[in-house]
């Protein structure tokens, strides 16, 4: 604010003293213009005037930001016994606890507004209650409102999955056939369930076989992201992992699905907080059902960097089976066209002879090729205002101007698979490829 600004209310206030709202005005027009002094004199004036509680968190605010900590919460305190319930005075008054080395008052404070917002957000106070290593309270999966969050009934099946033939029958072996056939399980002691790690090049059907594989069981699918377990407060990720097995231990046969695992088993030797650690351990015991049963829950993790995972991940009862999800073969490819290209405007399409064309791309890149097409076909349908058909030529045409995403990826799986494979794990890769070991 200029000097002109600050100088007009200041006239305005001549003629009319006792007016309030101008007076707040101008006490935060001299915040703005960093005038510290002579704002806490206006507020001061506003006080003696009317006991709102409005002009006594703007006195707050400028104690703050002249880092008078103390004088600041002071006043705060007050305010709070007035209303516990305003978010902006609790996150206030938190960050100048911090400011004071108040840290358990602080984190007391934090999470007072938390428990009325929990999407609130704050870097400086994140950062430093996470470090303090105070809890929060234990968050609370047992309402079945809750559970209805994650819980879905997938209506695809294998039939859907066009391709990915070798997938599949890994996938029928290891989880499906136990679940359909559990009493000849069982009477060789065989508990039916387990884990599988699918991995891959982004972009290509994880997610999608994981769905898949839930509805060709007739299961429940959970499907955990990244989001559902981190948690800011310390203790507070193995409290989410733990209730997320429990919802799927009390909804079997259920598929628990979690992408990206690799950012959650990340290798332990690589860990620089105890926090990540603790996780993994947690998410290991989860796994081996030790104080739990776990049968009847199939285990599907997804990565694009299995190389990432922490080798306990491996293990006998855990993620014993990984599978190699590669690039969509040239019959999926052509079942992805056909399925991206439904209801759209189109002429009678040679899916096998545009798939031919697109080796190693990924569903994303088949998604983008369908986008540019589209894309050249509106800017001619603008002269006219008649939409034109997709043909075959277009998508062809299309693929020229868009190379597959996937190489990078492959290129360091290669060096992975080369290098660092002494226990054939990513002989599939080389396979995909055609290099012989």
């Amino acid at each position: 604010m200029d000097d002109q600004t600050i100088n007009n209310l200041r006239e305005a206030l001549k003629f009319s003293p006792n007016n309030l709202p101008l007076k707040q005005h101008l006490a935060e027009t001299l915040i703005q213009a960093k005038c510290l002094a002579e704002a806490e004199t206006e507020y001061l004036e506003l006080i003696k005037l009317s006991a709102e509680i409005k002009y006594k968190v703007g006195l707050a605010k400028v104690y703050f930001l002249k880092e008078e900590y103390s004088t600041c919460n002071v006043i705060l305190e007050e305010c709070l016994e007035q209303d516990a319930t305003d978010i902006e005075l609790l996150l206030l008054h938190a960050k100048a606890l911090l400011r004071e080395q108040s840290i358990s008052r602080a984190t007391e404070i934090y999470k007072m507004a938390l428990e009325i917002n929990p999407a609130i957000q704050d870097e400086e106070l994140d950062k430093a209650l996470r470090m303090s290593g105070m809890e929060a309270p234990e968050p609370n999966y047992d309402e079945p409102n809750e559970a209805a969050i994650f819980i879905q009934k997938p209506e695809i099946n294998f039939s859907d999955v066009g391709g990915m033939q070798d997938v599949k029958k890994e996938i029928d072996l290891k989880i499906i056939k136990p679940l359909l056939h559990a009493d000849l399980y069982k009477a060789y002691g065989k508990k039916t369930g387990g884990g599988i790690l699918l991995y891959g090049p982004p972009g290509c059907g994880k997610t999608y076989i994981a769905r898949a594989t839930a509805g060709q069981v007739n299961a429940k699918f959970i499907s955990v992201g990244l989001n559902d377990i981190l948690d800011m407060w310390i203790g507070n990720s193995e409290k989410n992992l733990h209730a997320i097995f429990e919802i799927a231990r009390q909804n079997t046969p259920c598929v628990l699905f979690f992408d990206e695992i690799d950012a959650l088993g990340a290798s332990r030797s690589d860990m620089k907080q105890s926090s990540g650690r603790h996780l993994i351990n947690q998410f290991l015991q989860e796994l081996d059902g030790v104080d739990n049963n776990n049968d009847g829950i199939l285990v599907l993790g997804a990565t694009n960097t299995p190389w990432h995972l922490d080798p306990a991940f491996r293990r006998p009862g855990r993620f014993d089976r990984i599978i190699f999800v590669p690039t969509p073969d040239e019959e999926a490819r052509a079942a992805i066209l056909q399925l991206k290209l439904n209801n759209k405007p189109i002429e009678k399409i040679d899916y096998l002879q545009v798939a031919k064309k697109l080796e190693h791309y990924s569903g994303a890149d088949l998604e983008a090729v369908i986008d540019i097409a589209i894309e050249a076909k509106l800017e001619a349908a603008f002269l006219d205002g008649v939409p034109k058909p997709i043909a075959t030529a277009d998508l062809i045409q299309a693929a020229k101007k868009h190379r597959p995403s996937t190489q990078e990826w492959f290129a360091t799986a290669k060096n992975f698979a080369l290098y660092a494979n002494d226990t054939g794990l990513y002989d599939d890769i080389l396979a995909h490829l055609k290099i012989k070991k």
